[in-house]
């Protein structure tokens, strides 16, 4: 089971980014899937997630407007659209999965599998 996260990069701030993350080994269409990040010095953040429909997302507070997380079952992926980046935002982003409920966990505890993460810097 494998989760690849891609689409990081360098973006000026008030600019946009979208990650990705394609999931391998099984069929990922059944679980909860979202994003947490990690900034230098800082705890791991939840950021995002929804359920296995993508009907149900949840957002961290300072994303709420500015992120949209989105899903596409049939090719396994999981995306999240980054609007109006802030310096703050700069981390590195993890993209998650967890087959075991249909609860939107916030916590990293609540989720099985982790991809290898990749780097936003938002800086001018």
């Amino acid at each position: 089971v494998q989760l690849q996260a891609s689409g990081g990069g360098l973006v000026q701030p008030g600019g946009s980014l979208t990650l990705s993350c394609a999931g391998s080994g099984r069929t990922f269409s059944s679980y909860v899937m979202g994003w947490f990040r990690q900034a230098p010095g800082k705890e791991r953040e939840f950021v995002a997630a929804l359920n296995d429909s993508g009907r149900r997302k949840s957002y961290a507070d300072s994303m709420q407007g500015r992120f949209i997380i989105s899903r596409n079952n049939a090719k396994n992926t999981v995306n999240l659209q980054m609007n109006s980046l802030k310096p703050e935002d700069t981390a590195v982003y993890y993209c998650v999965a967890d087959p075991r409920s249909t609860y939107l966990n916030r916590s990293p505890g609540g989720y099985s599998y982790w991809g290898q993460g990749t780097q936003v810097t938002v800086s001018s």
